[in-house]
């Protein structure tokens, strides 16, 4: 089919077509010029994240003491691997915080139903779910009507995370949503305004020191409206075996995951890191409850950033600071909510007291 005005008549009276477009050409035209931009677009976010993500490794490696951020841990190998540790027997979290889901699932699902017709379950750092669906069954077991919102930095987590859901509970309605947790928070606020209750499990909340979590508390609280809901794990202090037996595991899973950065750093940023000329190693301060982990470079060597005209000195024995996981007590935990806008509303703990789900309110003035 041609266009209104693309037939002329010539002498004689007769129609004849003129060099003018069909509507097909328009849409095969207009189809290319699309995916032009997507693509173009898709490759400057890119080029933003690969940015930021050496501005953030190439100012940690640049500091004395030398550190990096655990946030970049996560990519979808870092991902598999923290997998892989959760199902460590020494790895106590999973198993502590299933026990309180299986054991208090009916007092949990009234506690996030009350209220509320219906409320969304967004989860932040969905993983592979394990946990959560242990909840999830319950509630779609008790009728209720609400929403799964699993979120993550990985594409990869988020897609095989819905499609086991899916599988394993065909009625729930599931939208998973890949990015940053305030970007994802903040676009699903501008449409939808039910009840919300957020997940934020296995203890995440500990790999950010004091200031960064009272940071991310605060910003968490801002996204909220006053009947939305905050549940939090947090690992509590105990004995410094048991911590330090789930990060020094002898599987070598926590190492793996520390050296991966490295490895990413090679793929995404062309460095040119040896792994092997890196060790692991776990330290936890009982005065602080803090455990934390390094790599220790085991000999003096130079490390190379070709695109961004930059290289790294490590001396032999010289430390990089890759995470840190804080362990609470409930005072730490009340103190926490407190400043940062929220009220306690109930501790619900394991067997062994190891660890505990805290469910917490926007606190009204």
């Amino acid at each position: 089919m041609y266009l209104n005005g693309c037939w002329k008549s010539n002498q004689n009276g007769r129609k004849k077509k003129s060099n003018c477009i069909t509507l097909s050409q328009i849409s095969v035209l207009f189809l290319r010029q699309k995916c032009l931009f997507n693509i173009k677009f898709y490759c400057m976010k890119k080029i933003r994240l690969t940015t930021r993500f050496a501005e953030d490794v190439l100012k940690g490696l640049s500091s004395t003491p030398k550190y990096l951020s655990s946030k970049y841990f996560y990519d979808d190998e870092g991902s598999r691997i923290f997998q892989k540790i959760m199902q460590m027997p020494e790895y106590y979290l999973t198993d502590c915080e299933l026990e309180i889901f299986q054991k208090q699932r009916q007092k949990i699902y009234e506690l996030f139903a009350l209220n509320s017709k219906s409320f969304d379950l967004i989860e932040l750092g969905a993983g592979d779910g394990i946990k959560t669906a242990i909840l999830l069954e319950h509630f779609v077991g008790q009728d209720a009507a609400f929403e799964y919102m699993p979120i993550d930095i990985s594409g990869e987590v988020v897609s095989k995370l819905t499609q086991m859901m899916s599988n394993r509970l065909p009625s729930l309605k599931i939208n998973g949503k890949t990015g940053d947790y305030f970007e994802m928070m903040d676009a699903i606020n501008r449409y939808d305004h039910c009840k919300k209750v957020l997940l934020f499990l296995g203890s995440n909340i500990g790999n950010f020191n004091e200031q960064e979590a009272h940071s991310f508390l605060v910003k968490l609280h801002a996204a909220m409206q006053k009947n939305d809901l905050l549940f939090i794990g947090f690992d509590l202090k105990k004995d410094s075996n048991v911590i330090l037996k789930a990060y020094n595991d002898p599987q070598g899973y926590t190492a793996a995951f520390n050296l991966n950065l490295l490895k990413r750093m090679n793929r995404e940023l062309r460095a040119d890191f040896y792994l092997d000329n890196f060790e692991h190693e776990e330290f936890y301060d009982v005065a602080t409850g803090r455990a934390e982990s390094y790599l220790f470079s085991l000999k003096k060597q130079m490390v190379n950033f070709p695109d961004f005209h930059r290289n790294i000195t490590f001396e032999k024995g010289e430390s990089v600071f890759m995470e840190m996981s804080q362990k609470y007590d409930l005072e730490m935990i009340n103190e926490m909510a407190k400043n940062s806008g929220f009220e306690v509303v109930r501790n619900f703990h394991d067997s062994r007291l190891y660890y505990v789900n805290s469910l917490w309110k926007v606190r009204t003035r």
